[in-house]
């Protein structure tokens, strides 16, 4: 939940909700709206953003990210996680899912959806193998997810996105498919494009929120910190996050626009992975015993994906005009209102199948939540 809202009660959380949050859906879908109209109908917008670029990394998409991150980041109670690293059931799960499941899922959908489009197959498998690192963090806010058990999952996720990413993809796209006979498809990808993808969009935000709540908290205390501080930077994180989605969009509006049939093509594997993957985590979760918050953060860390590293890569192996980017474009144009969609999906089940549980958002023991 953002840092604006207070104590709950028994009250429905929509309720408790501050404005910002309660009508997020429509703040997201007006901004990717905005992105897509100002990326079809304003003359080389696209080729400006996408022209600011550090090392392959688009500047004004850091940028959102940085600010969308940090204040989520600096909520994080770092002394909390040794709680969560000890946890084997969360953390081997959550491996379980991210990097044997999603992948999988993904490919088996990819081929299943879109068998004679390679191009957006390949760009599908490409988006599946690569876990999220960055969006993760707001939705599992928004549900009130475990907020150090996010961090973790993330940090481990990050790690084996630099060792694995490059294997898995040679699996799905060469090894795996020859054993199936289907098609194969070569492709190198960038061990440093991957390296430089997560000190970017974690290692920074990371370090800063880290940073902020050592030094805040040894200068006016845990109470000023949670109670003052946070509540005055937790918007941001929602700002940074609509203005990445209209950068976004911005900069691929008139690729999305122009090829509408294919982008409906590929929607339906991205729902439908989006949503089962989800629902799936959630109930594993809570089948090994887990609690509300922390089957929360293992289900968004399964469900989403690094669109930033996924689109990056695709540019960088096969071109910025190719249907690989197009597909790596598409993953958060469909991953986006979905997710949000999850967040009140998780707001809503919680008391079902995890009636009692002491860690649900509506009840007044997780005031303490800021």
């Amino acid at each position: 939940m953002s840092a604006t809202t207070s104590a709950r009660s028994a009250a429905p959380v929509a309720k408790e909700m501050s404005f910002l949050d309660r009508y997020l859906a429509v703040w997201i879908l007006a901004a990717m709206a905005a992105g897509l109209v100002l990326g079809r109908f304003v003359p080389g917008l696209d080729r400006a953003l996408d022209s600011v670029q550090v090392g392959g990394i688009s500047v004004p998409i850091a940028v959102g990210l940085l600010v969308m991150m940090y204040p989520v980041l600096a909520k994080v109670r770092y002394d909390e996680t040794h709680r969560v690293t000890g946890d084997r059931k969360l953390l081997g799960l959550s491996l379980l899912l991210n990097w044997i499941v999603g992948p999988a899922f993904m490919f088996t959908l990819a081929w299943v959806f879109l068998p004679d489009l390679p191009e957006f197959r390949t760009g599908l498998i490409i988006v599946g193998l690569a876990r999220c690192i960055a969006m993760v963090f707001i939705w599992n806010d928004l549900a009130c997810g475990d907020r150090e058990a996010a961090a973790v999952l993330v940090a481990i996720n990050s790690v084996f996105q630099v060792v694995a990413f490059g294997a898995l993809g040679w699996f799905y796209l060469q090894i795996l498919p020859g054993w199936l006979g289907l098609e194969k498809v070569s492709a190198e990808f960038s061990v440093w494009a991957i390296v430089l993808s997560v000190l970017v969009f974690l290692g920074i935000p990371l370090l800063a929120g880290f940073a902020t709540r050592v030094l805040g908290e040894r200068a006016k205390g845990r109470t000023w910190y949670e109670e003052t501080f946070l509540p005055r930077i937790g918007p941001w994180a929602l700002y940074g996050l609509l203005f990445t989605i209209v950068l976004l969009f911005s900069m691929q509006g008139e690729a999305i626009t122009s090829h509408p049939l294919d982008v409906a093509r590929m929607a339906i594997p991205l729902l439908l992975y989006f949503v089962l993957m989800f629902s799936a985590s959630l109930l594993l979760a809570r089948g090994v015993g887990l609690n509300y918050a922390k089957s929360t953060s293992v289900a968004f860390t399964a469900a989403g994906n690094n669109f930033e590293l996924a689109i990056a890569v695709s540019i960088g192996t096969f071109g910025i005009a190719s249907g690989q980017a197009l597909a790596g474009v598409v993953g958060p144009l469909i991953e986006v209102p979905v997710l949000v969609g999850l967040v009140y999906v998780a707001l809503w089940l919680g008391p079902r199948l995890f009636p009692g549980d002491p860690t649900l958002p509506n009840r007044s023991t997780t005031g303490a939540r800021s």
